[in-house]
Formats: structure tokens, sequence, C-alpha cells
């Protein structure tokens, strides 16, 4: 494989992601697609008389070769599409650049990999929320993917560096800059443990347009994203949107009533765009992330459960005794109770951590 021919396939012009996978899956390779005649390329789909009229083979190739020597010099790695390197979860997404530049160490297949997204305006208690939330997913392993803008994101990759886990910074420019610069520091930091990533060549400035398009990146890297902080307008919630496009899963933080940058996250969570958190074990439950061993209890917690009422032992022998989630509907038959009264007895129950809720108004056990 040509690193000069994979690096040269992003410079064609009118030729996207999409279509130059469509292009290398054609073709068997990029070399192939350099090589290829008219009457080949017209067989393509998405390739017409129009595109071709375009095609710009050798320009490509050649800012393609100054892009290596930027490359070499900076000891910038490139993952292209078909790298074993190139991160998975961002492979399954349909518009996922066919090649990467990254600086740095991280492993972008982590086994667990997080995005964590929010406003440029961050308050204090957007801050805080940050501080906790990474400071509970330390002992997890994770992988923290962010923006590396002002506000949550760099909040998000300090607090990371603050405990030694690693960040990752995906960038809407080329690495040969640092946008903001005051952001340089912490970038540089990340580099010992996480690194920066971008689909855009050195000399790429950071356009307006750039950065919706390095959320997708952002959504894509991650198994799940977390909103901090968001007013209704803004790139958290359009990378919010993306991860659910990608069937990823979507957390946000409740706000007060009426904060402005909260108003985003309370959008997102009363349209069912994303799922209600306050600590890490809502997202370790939903994710299915079994507890660290360091965290694991010595006895299974609520094995006897003593402080319940009659009807509330009654309810969770039921439900304890059923292997699958079990509906309300179910439920107020098997306990021969109306469901007022077992709404309530459930939420008490909910609210003491004997058993949990699931979608479709079914429960089980915690």
């Amino acid at each position: 494989m040509s690193l000069l021919h994979q690096v040269g396939l992003t410079f064609i012009k009118n030729i996207g992601p999409t279509l130059a996978k469509t292009l290398l899956a054609y073709f068997g390779d990029e070399e192939k697609v350099f090589n290829a005649n008219e009457a080949k390329l017209l067989k393509v789909p998405g390739i017409g008389d129009k595109t071709i009229a375009q095609l710009n083979f050798a320009e490509a190739l050649g800012k393609a070769e100054e892009e290596l020597k930027f490359i070499e010099k900076n000891a910038i790695d490139v993952l292209f599409y078909t790298d074993s390197a190139y991160p998975k979860r961002l492979k399954n997404c349909a518009d996922s650049p066919v090649l990467l530049y990254s600086k740095g160490n991280a492993d972008l297949n982590n086994y667990r990999v997080i995005s964590i997204v929010g406003t440029r305006n961050a308050t204090d208690y957007g801050k805080q929320l940050c501080r906790q939330l990474i400071e509970e997913l330390e002992p997890y392993n994770v992988l923290v993917v962010s923006g590396l803008a002002l506000g949550i994101d760099v909040a998000a990759h300090k607090e990371c560096l603050k405990v030694n886990m690693p960040t990752v910074g995906v960038l809407g420019h080329g690495l040969d800059r640092i946008y903001p610069s005051q952001n340089r520091s912490v970038a540089d930091r990340m580099l010992e443990n996480g690194g920066l990533l971008s689909e855009y060549p050195s000399g790429t400035m950071p356009d307006r347009e750039n950065f919706p398009q390095r959320n997708r990146i952002v959504a894509g890297l991650a198994d799940a994203t977390i909103v901090i902080e968001a007013s209704v307008k803004g790139g958290a919630l359009i990378t919010a949107e993306i991860a659910n496009g990608y069937n990823r899963d979507v957390f946000a933080f409740p706000g007060r009533v009426g904060d402005q940058f909260s108003e985003g996250c309370n959008f997102l969570i009363r349209n069912n765009k994303a799922a209600l958190l306050t600590c890490v074990a809502d997202l370790a439950y939903s994710l299915g992330w079994e507890k660290p061993d360091s965290l694991a209890p010595v006895t299974q917690q609520y094995l006897l459960p003593i402080d319940l009422s009659a009807d509330e032992r009654a309810i969770f022998e039921i439900i304890q005794q059923h292997k699958m989630p079990l509906a309300i509907d179910d439920l107020t038959i098997k306990a021969n109770m109306p469901m007022s009264q077992l709404a309530m007895n459930l939420l008490n129950m909910e609210m003491q951590g004997y058993i949990r809720s699931l979608p479709g108004k079914t429960y089980q056990v915690n």
C-alpha cells in the first residue's frame, strides 16, 4: 500500500469520504484509483462526467508529497481506513473519514471510549460535573474524547490529565496549529497520555464549517456521548444528534430550569434524545460495564432487603423470581395490587436502590 496515494486520495476534488470508499471498494486499493482510466472510472457508482472533468490526480499527488514531508518532520501517524489501527467504532459510520492524522500515543480502539461535549461558556456547575465524572470514570480504564474547545471540552481534557486518564482532542483544522491558542499547553500535555486527531491536512484553517464535520468524529469514536451543559443552539447538540444517528448512546446531565446553558441538556432529555445522567453508575449500567475489581462489593448488596414494607417485600420477591425484566402490567396482576399503589411502591423501592426501571415500564432487581 502506498502512503502517498492514501494521502493523495484526500486531495482529489469532489471526492469525499463516502465516494473515496466506493472507489477503494471498486478498484481494490488506492494506487489503482490513480491509475484508472476514464472508462473504468465511469463505471463506479456516483462518478459521472462532471466529476471526471474535475479530477486532479497529478495535483493531488503533488500536495500529498508536501504533506508527507510535514508528517515525517512532526512524527505524525497516518491512519487509513483499511488499517488495523483505524478506530473500529468510527469505521462503522458511513461518513467516517477515509484518513486520519494522529499525534500522541492513544489507543483509539480502547475497550471503553466516551466522548464528552458541552458549552464553550462552562459555569462552575458544569466544571464541577466534569471533575466528578472524570474522577468516577477513572477506575473503568476509559479513553475520553472531546474537541479541545474552550469550556467543557478543555475542562474534560484537563480533568483527565489530573488523574492520568488518556484523552484525545479531535481538531477542526490541521495538526500544524492549535485552536484556540490558549489550549496549547493542555494539548502538549495530552500527547503524553492520549493525543490529537484530525482528518484535515496541515495548512487547514479552523474555519467555521469544519467544526460540525469534526463533531461526527467525536461522536463516532465513542461508545457513548455525554453532554455537560449546552444551550439549545451549539455544537454539543449537533454532536448528540450525530451520535443518535449512529445509534450510539447519548447521556446528559440535567440542569436548572431556565438556565441558558442547561436548556440543551434538558431539551435532549425531555425529547428522549439523551438518557438522564446523574453519576457514572447510571452510565456503567446502561453500557453493561462490569465494575472494576477495586470497586466490586464484597457481598451482594440488597440480598436481604430488611427495610422494605410488607407490600414492597412482596413486589421485590416477585421481580427477583424473574430472570427477565417484569412489565408493570404483569406486576400489578401478580402482586394483586392496584396500579396506583404499585407505582408508589415501585418508585420508593427504586429510590432506595433495590430495583431499577427499564424502558417499556419494566423492572428488575438491582
